[in-house]
């Protein structure tokens, strides 16, 4: 698997650039406030939307420093949604550290995601156009949207695949569609590149949450560096066993749904049914089918390093372990 070091070398100093802007907007005169900040910073990782955001702009030819500031809001409304993620999912850890939640309780995590989405938005403000503002706020209202959906289908084990992609489209592709989109537009690409970038971004968002799904079944919590089986703990269907409760047999598909209505369901049991119908394969040929799409969406783009790594990022997907 390529190293994202590499992936990212188009757009390595601005990345750095955007660190410093994330982190000047998110000073406080209240010094609790910034251990919170400081802390929150361990969920940075591997800065996946702001890249996203920076790639777009150097595949259309120009990066400019609204592009810097849209690359920090981005990142700050991503770590919102998982400070409040992890509340939602009780979860202990995430990149390997303790989680706000768990450290300061839920009260502290629901108002830190509170005050970083709020940054973002007085961060965005900054800009001359309202252009940025109405989308990031249109898709953070979809996000939510998202999440309320997925609430709201909690232990339907009647959960369609159509309604499957609706959740995650919302709550995960919205964003990362949202990202290249603004990369194109404030680099004044012409509208079928801005559309085709979204498009790339939304398959892009969608693979990544189908191999979330499937790593959060089969993955090692020691090499994800976060709390996994949430989503089979908190009786949230996702795609492989979708699959499997339409592709098994009556009596496994009995034993599947009695596992997923008891109040400890264990991954290991979990992955055993899964086999039987080979969903887990199912699922990553599903996540591979958007990454074809989203590579295909590139090629109205000259060749360039960016473009380049756009497409080697949407493969690297397949190969993620965290």
């Amino acid at each position: 698997m390529p190293a994202l070091g590499t992936l990212y070398e188009p757009i390595a100093a601005d990345l750095q650039k955007v660190v410093r802007v994330f982190d000047d907007e998110l000073f406080s005169e209240l010094p609790f406030v910034n251990e919170l900040c400081t802390r929150v910073r361990l969920y940075r990782g591997k800065m996946l939307r702001p890249a996203l955001l920076l790639l777009s702009a150097r595949a259309c030819g120009k990066l400019t420093d609204e592009h810097l500031t849209l690359a920090a809001v981005v990142e700050m409304v991503h770590m919102a949604t998982l400070v409040h993620d992890d509340v939602l999912d009780d979860a202990d850890v995430r990149r390997k550290h303790t989680t706000i939640n768990r450290m300061e309780g839920n009260e502290a995590a629901i108002l830190l995601g509170d005050y970083l989405i709020s940054h973002a938005f007085h961060l965005c403000s900054s800009l001359d156009t309202q252009y940025a503002s109405r989308l990031i706020g249109a898709t953070t209202n979809t996000v939510c949207e998202g999440e309320l959906q997925q609430v709201h289908h909690r232990g339907d084990d009647n959960l369609t695949l159509e309604q499957y992609l609706s959740i995650v489209t919302r709550k995960t592709a919205a964003l990362t569609g949202a990202c290249c989109r603004l990369g194109g537009h404030y680099a004044k690409a012409a509208p079928k590149a801005v559309d085709a970038l979204e498009r790339y971004g939304l398959d892009v968002g969608i693979a990544f949450q189908i191999t979330d799904d499937i790593l959060d079944i089969v993955g090692a919590e020691e090499r994800m560096g976060k709390t996994l089986g949430r989503d089979l703990e908190k009786h949230k269907l996702t795609l492989p066993v979708i699959h499997c409760l339409s592709e098994a047999p009556p009596e496994l598909r009995r034993k599947l749904r009695t596992h997923l209505a008891s109040p400890r369901p264990e991954r290991s049991q979990l992955a055993h049914y899964l086999q039987a119908t080979d969903s887990i394969g199912y699922s990553l040929k599903a996540a591979r089918g958007y990454i074809d799409s989203a590579v295909d969406a590139l090629q109205v783009l000259p060749p360039t390093d960016a473009r380049d790594s756009l497409e080697r990022m949407a493969r690297m997907i397949l190969e993620r372990e965290q």
